[in-house]
């Protein structure tokens, strides 16, 4: 038997180690604060600490917004995730319906293509995607950035665990009601689904907001830029050694995801444990 004593350990240990892992996943961007924060002369500075001596931030913020155009940047970001994640629903929630609560000869074999598409990184398929997008003459646009990923297996995935946690009787009362399939979606469903829905676009915004590998390629506009590859461009461009704007413009690239988080955090946790996702 479990004496209170061996509890009180486990219980002190647990948060050392919770702690310890959580100084390691924020020191990264503590010290880009601290970088952001600083002047040239102490950035590179033979010692070594995190609050400055001169406090430069508004003038790093200064520097990184006249030399690159963060407003446009941010705006492309939130008009291609905003479009990503919108298409994303529109299509995960009836496919995820179909396969959770409609009975039809092929919907295991179709759960299993879903499962196999989880598995198979974007990378993989990127050169014939570029081709069809080539073709159909979309190249260095907005519609190259959000049509490749309309369609995600994993929102699927997630949409469907959570339609199988929902009652069969909500569903036939409302074909008792005489609402259609696609309304059911939409007016039973999707109210019901709101924390998976929080919680999948929180992973799709994340994904399609630091996503750097896909517009680097269909890309070549620099008014289109996305803001990972904002931020790239500003390094090699203008910013040089000027680590401190640098950092001062990334932190305002972030800013908008850590935000958005905090903002639907509890939707979050909620979404994740009500689809069973471990």
């Amino acid at each position: 038997m479990t004496t209170p004593a061996k509890l009180s350990l486990w219980s002190v240990v647990r948060h050392i180690l919770l702690v310890a892992g959580a100084v390691v996943m924020l020191l990264p961007f503590v010290w880009m604060i601290s970088t952001a924060s600083k002047p040239p002369s102490e950035v590179f500075s033979s010692e070594l600490h995190l609050i400055p001596h001169q406090f430069a931030l508004w003038e790093n913020l200064q520097t990184a917004f006249a030399k690159a155009n963060l407003w446009r940047f941010l705006l492309n970001g939130v008009m291609v995730t905003v479009s990503i994640f919108v298409l994303q629903v529109l299509v995960a929630l009836p496919a995820a319906y179909a396969l959770a609560k409609l009975r039809f000869i092929g919907r295991n074999a179709l759960f299993a293509l879903v499962l196999f598409g989880i598995l198979i990184p974007p990378q993989a398929t990127a050169i014939p995607v570029f081709l069809l997008l080539h073709k159909l003459g979309v190249l260095d646009s907005y519609a190259a950035l959000v049509l490749p990923f309309t369609i995600s297996v994993f929102g699927i995935f997630l949409m469907r665990q959570f339609f199988r946690n929902v009652p069969d009787d909500l569903v036939d009362a409302a074909r008792m009601d005489g609402i259609s399939e696609f309304g059911i979606v939409w007016r039973v469903m999707l109210p019901a689904a709101i924390p998976a829905v929080t919680a999948f676009g929180i992973f799709s915004v994340v994904a399609h907001w630091n996503d750097y590998f896909w517009p680097l390629i269909v890309l070549n506009s620099e008014h289109l830029r996305t803001p990972p590859l904002a931020v790239a461009h500003f390094r090699n461009a203008e910013a040089g050694t000027n680590y401190g704007a640098l950092m001062a413009a990334a932190m305002v690239i972030i800013a908008p995801l850590l935000v958005a988080f905090l903002l639907a955090q509890r939707r979050f946790v909620e979404g994740i444990a009500l689809t069973g996702i471990k």
